[in-house]
């Protein structure tokens, strides 16, 4: 001991302090050495110390390397568009509460209260249908639904703001404009309610590296508090300064909804998303069918054949898919045809006609295996899920339709040419989608609530159709199709249907 401890007094030890994001961003803060006694060395300045503890409130812990590389530009945009948005709710609250008869001594407490209840209540029920009707395709298509529901709430923000002057123009004409415009402003502010509420969780679980999704959330609402606080305490002093003058309060609010379209514009062509949905599944798809050329050597070396095809990067993708509504974009990028707007997935087999049970029965009997079938109509391809597919059998459904899409102007044997691609390129396919980054376990689209199940026999052919609906997560009988087995002499009369069948 007496000798370990002589050795330990004249052997000088050091141990190094060093802060970073991750192991390739480190840098060292400090050094502790023990000889001849233990002294300490700060490399790091109070100032840096402190400018470290103040990020630490406002950027998820582990910044940048805890979060993808679009995380930065995306907050600072939407930070921004935030911003202006405080300012300009200021200037229309200024608006309302001027119409709804603020300062007037012929206003009442009990009309004011009551035009304010219908307000919200629109806004309310708004939200409600708003999500019954595209509450599932709002996480398909994040970016998209994101830029619409600020849109949306520049529209309602603009009618409010309207109100007062609106209501000097058409108010002897029709008394009640003014309860009519609130409501449509905040019916239009409730659509952004829901979808900017909905995305933003999409969006988290993007920027999420390392399962760290809580930390980005609760870092995005100190981000917007301190949005809000410096957007109000603008809003004020701009309400006050053209308090009265009509002309600055609409140049000023004109400025603030340009600058506010530009910012989430440009935060939502920030974002290069990896999950697959309907739009970048075809864009991926049609690029590789694109670029895939075969190179044939020699004969003698023939069985050496290599397939060289092309995947795009999702940053690559994020640049050609729309984040409008078609019928919004005319304009857009043509680089790519819109085939998933051809496909119909988890089609409710009972709305088929006759003679498209025919052909499904057909294509049930000769081309496709248990998973899934396909049917093409007048351009259009309907994906039948079977009752035991998985996610991976949806995705490849989805994809096998797309490929039937990219061929329909090139082939009248659809079916046997998109199982001859499938056979010989999915795998392949897909290997070089998660190499390239994307995430291949599930398909991004609305719930396949609708699913079948089919007997293939020799004497007959049966399909029994389901529908996953109730709460136990179950399938339930919704009826049965009977059919002799397919020849050419069969008529679609021949379809014989029972309902119900349990």
């Amino acid at each position: 001991m007496a000798g370990h401890s002589s050795l330990s007094s004249t052997q000088q030890v050091m141990v190094e302090e060093w802060t970073g994001s991750s192991s390739s961003k480190l840098s060292m803060t400090a050094t502790i050495s023990s000889y001849p006694s233990i002294s300490r060395r700060r490399f790091d300045s109070r100032f840096k110390s402190a400018r470290r503890h103040m990020l630490s409130a406002f950027v998820p812990e582990g910044f940048p390397s805890s979060v993808t590389t679009d995380y930065a530009p995306f907050q600072l945009w939407d930070s921004l568009q935030g911003l202006s948005t405080y300012i300009r709710t200021m200037l229309s609250t200024q608006a309302l509460l001027s119409a709804i008869g603020v300062g007037e001594k012929s206003a009442t407490v009990i009309g004011a209260t009551f035009q304010w209840f219908l307000r919200d209540f629109t806004g309310m029920l708004g939200g409600i249908l708003f999500t019954f009707y595209q509450g599932s395709n709002l996480d398909s298509n994040a970016k998209m639904w994101r830029l619409v529901a600020d849109l949306m709430n520049d529209l309602g923000i603009i009618l409010i703001t309207l109100t007062r002057m609106l209501m000097d123009l058409i108010s002897p004409l029709f008394p009640s404009a003014f309860v009519f415009i609130v409501c449509l402003g905040s019916l239009s502010r409730s659509f952004t309610g829901v979808a900017s509420g909905a995305t933003r969780a999409a969006l988290t679980q993007h920027f999420a590296l390392q399962d760290n999704a809580a930390d980005i959330s609760a870092k995005e609402g100190s981000q917007e508090t301190v949005a809000t606080m410096a957007g109000m305490a603008i809003g004020m002093l701009l309400a006050r300064v053209t308090m009265g003058h009509s002309l600055a309060i609409w140049f000023s609010f004109l400025l603030l909804t340009i600058f506010h379209m530009y910012a989430n514009y440009r935060a939502v062509r920030c974002l290069s998303l990896n999950t697959l949905n309907g739009e970048r599944s075809s864009i991926l798809l049609q690029n590789f069918m694109e670029t895939g050329k075969v190179y044939v050597y020699p004969v003698a070396l023939a069985k050496f054949q290599e397939t060289y095809a092309v995947v795009l990067s999702p940053q690559k993708v994020s640049t050609e898919e729309h984040i409008l509504p078609l019928w919004l974009n005319p304009w857009s990028s043509q680089s790519f045809r819109h085939l998933y707007k051809r496909i119909h997935l988890g089609v409710k087999v009972s709305s088929l006609s006759d003679a498209d049970m025919m052909e499904l029965f057909h294509c049930a009997g000769t081309h496709y295996k248990k998973e899934y079938l396909l049917l093409q109509r007048k351009g259009t391809i309907r994906i039948v899920m079977h009752k035991d597919s998985t996610q991976a059998d949806v995705l490849q459904s989805y994809m096998h339709a797309l490929v039937m899409a990219n061929l329909l102007d090139k082939s009248t044997s659809v079916h046997i040419e998109s199982l001859s691609w499938m056979s010989r390129h999915y795998d392949d396919f897909i290997r070089k989608l998660q190499s390239a980054g994307w995430k291949i376990e599930r398909l991004l689209s609305h719930s396949v609530v609708w699913r079948a199940n089919w007997f293939i026999g020799s004497s007959i052919e049966k399909i029994r159709f389901k529908c996953n609906l109730n709460p136990e997560n179950k399938l339930n009988w919704e009826g049965s199709y009977m059919i002799t087995p397919y020849s050419p002499s069969n008529q679609p009369d021949s379809v014989q249907s029972e309902w119900p069948v349990y």
